[in-house]
């Protein structure tokens, strides 16, 4: 019987019902993407900070202070004068800010203008004397009288301007021997030379060199020395008769044989010749201190002149 209760006995089940979640809207997403977007913007900010120039930040400052009075007026540091935007700070294609380039107190502005001017002036020297070159070997080639001594003409750009020398010839020299009186054909291209550097702007140094062979007194009377002094001096008349004016030269010197053309030859006719420097403004400046001077004649190791011996 007890057996037949059991088999009786009822099975229970119990079934557990799963319920969804409660319904919710979408509102984190809206904040999610407003705290992206805030993140972005701060980042952007910070970014503009740190490439933007303090000339540029004086301007926003200027600007947000007194914006009408920057906008009205303009005013140090407003950029309102050279920007589209009225008030705003300096063209953003700038490599550095307005106040900066501007500032006359700012070192690295001052060295970055001074750079920037010497580079134009170079390139303008560069190619003005490029000019000058080309025209004086057109005036040679062109003139019959200075075609036949185009080979004692040499033109040459150095790092201190153009170069002009006049060298000797053994079959032609350019002056009387143991003299400084100018030969015709000297004279002429001389005064060619000179109707050319007419218009130049550059200052002019001119230089007189002799070989090496010494006079019979030179130690106590006329030297090398005097006597390429007096040549030079020779040529700067004949480029002032051709129309150039006096106060463009800046130095008038004689060399003697200190700085000979071909030093294994010292003897050699090419080492006697007339130098004409049209300066760089660099050199110029070098020369002169950056000053302008009247012309200076100068004689290394002058002595008192007198009669010139024959050598």
């Amino acid at each position: 019987m007890a057996t037949d209760a059991k088999k009786l006995q009822p099975i229970i089940i119990k079934r557990v019902k799963k319920a969804g979640h409660a319904a919710h809207g979408g509102a984190w997403k809206i904040a999610y993407a407003d705290f992206v977007t805030a993140m972005m913007a701060f980042f952007l900010l910070m970014w503009l900070l740190g490439s933007t120039s303090e000339g540029d930040k004086k301007g926003l400052s200027d600007y947000f202070s007194s914006p009408l009075k920057v906008s009205m007026l303009g005013g140090s540091g407003a950029g309102a004068s050279d920007s589209v935007i009225q008030g705003g700070g300096a063209d953003l294609t700038k490599v550095s800010g307005q106040n900066r380039t501007g500032d006359p107190n700012d070192p690295i502005a001052r060295k970055a203008a001074a750079d920037a001017m010497k580079a134009e002036l170079a390139r303008q020297d560069s190619r003005r004397l490029a000019a000058l070159s080309d025209k004086i070997s057109s005036v040679i080639a062109n003139n019959p009288k200075l075609a036949e001594f185009k080979a004692q003409i040499r033109l040459e750009i150095t790092p201190d301007g153009l170069q002009i020398q006049i060298v000797d010839d053994q079959n032609r020299p350019m002056f009387d021997v143991g003299s400084a009186l100018v030969k015709v054909y000297m004279r002429d291209i001389l005064r060619e030379i000179g109707s050319a550097l007419n218009g130049v702007e550059n200052k002019i140094s001119l230089d007189g060199h002799t070989d090496r062979s010494p006079y019979g007194s030179g130690e106590r009377g006329y030297s090398n020395w005097e006597l390429s002094s007096d040549r030079a001096n020779a040529s700067r008349r004949e480029l002032v008769a051709a129309g150039m004016p006096d106060d463009k030269l800046a130095r008038v010197t004689g060399m003697a044989s200190s700085n000979l053309l071909e030093p294994d030859q010292p003897f050699a006719p090419v080492n006697r010749r007339i130098s004409i420097l049209v300066m760089t403004k660099e050199a110029e400046e070098r020369l002169l201190g950056g000053k302008r001077t009247p012309v200076e004649i100068v004689t290394p190791a002058a002595q008192p002149a007198a009669s010139a011996p024959g050598r």
